[in-house]
């Protein structure tokens, strides 16, 4: 069946619920990985991803974009918002949610630094998150447990998932972001796929990398407020 067309008069919230309603993976990926789809292994994270878009993304303002690297089990892949866990969604946003409760350290710290920034209304007015690969990945330790992968973690899984990255960045451009300016949560392997990608395909004027909220929380802490005032002064210059 054909996926039906968005309107000419979608809003962003409206063009963002479509992609994460439509947004699949069906390569083949490598022996041992599990793609995670949040949006379709539970009937609970459309909906409720959909009531934070229309919160703060309901009208036609374009955004600047930032790319992560790929969802985690227990932000984005519970909450269907990319590094907003359920205790964020809840105290930050403002939006009910009765399941599990889950803590994800990088959400932590983007709620700090959009807190800083001006609050929730404020920041995603004029950012947009989202990910390299907006779908995240698991594999299984040798104790047995599912545990995170990201999508450069090995050459197999990145060759994999390469026409699909491609295509995603594509359908957030999409959206109606900016182009001139692309914001990259990491300064490592993230960074350095994304400034080839570009190189590439031109979807932007500049890559701007910032260290990802991960590496910020379980290496720099005591430095937090010092890359919050990174972050801030990045935002500031593209936005003037």
């Amino acid at each position: 069946m054909a996926q039906k067309k968005l309107p000419a008069s979608a809003s962003f919230a409206d063009r963002v619920i479509y992609f994460n309603k439509h947004v699949h993976f069906d390569g083949k990926l490598p022996k041992g990985i599990r793609i995670m789809n949040p949006f379709q292994e539970d009937p609970n994270i459309l909906p409720l991803s959909s009531i934070f878009y229309k919160k703060f993304y309901d009208d036609h303002q374009p955004r600047h974009l930032i790319l992560g690297i790929n969802p985690g089990r227990f932000g984005g892949g519970v909450t269907g918002i990319p590094f907003t866990d359920t205790k964020r969604l809840k105290k930050e946003c403002g939006i009910p949610y009765e399941g599990k409760e889950t803590h994800e350290p990088s959400s932590v710290f983007v709620y700090e630094m959009i807190e800083a920034f001006g609050g929730v209304e404020k920041f995603y007015g004029q950012m947009y998150i989202n990910s390299m690969s907006p779908l995240g990945f698991t594999s299984v330790a040798p104790n047995g447990k599912e545990v995170n992968y990201n999508y450069y973690d090995s050459a197999a899984l990145t060759d994999a998932v390469y026409d699909f990255i491609v295509d995603n960045i594509r359908k957030q451009i999409a959206l109606g972001v900016k182009t001139d300016v692309c914001f990259c949560f990491g300064t490592g392997k993230n960074e350095k796929f994304l400034r080839q990608l570009n190189d590439k395909e031109h979807f932007f004027g500049k890559i701007v990398a910032l260290e990802h909220p991960r590496f910020i929380v379980q290496y720099k802490s005591k430095s937090k407020q010092l890359y919050i005032d990174k972050y801030l002064s990045a935002f500031q210059e593209v936005m003037g």
